[in-house]
C-alpha cells in the first residue's frame, strides 16, 4: 500500500537532488544555506532519548535511588 505523503516526499527529495546531479556535498551546502535563510523561522527541539539510552539513564536512577 502506497502513502501519498511518503511518495510526495521522495518525489520532491529526487527531483531537489536531480538538481545538484545527486552530488551529497552540493544538496548539503543547499539545504544549509536554506536553513540560514531562514534563520528563527526552524523548530529546534531537544534531543528525544533512544529505548537504549533510556534504559541506561533509568537504570543509573535506580542505582542512585536504591543502594
Amino acid at each position: 500500500m502506497k502513502n501519498p505523503i511518503i511518495e510526495e516526499v521522495r518525489r520532491i527529495r529526487n527531483d531537489h537532488s536531480k538538481l545538484f546531479d545527486y552530488d551529497l556535498d552540493a544538496i548539503c551546502e543547499d539545504y544549509k544555506s536554506r536553513q540560514k535563510k531562514l534563520g528563527n523561522r526552524l523548530v529546534r527541539l531537544p534531543p528525544r532519548l533512544t529505548t537504549r539510552n533510556h534504559a541506561r539513564h533509568t537504570d543509573r536512577n535506580f542505582a542512585r535511588l536504591h543502594p
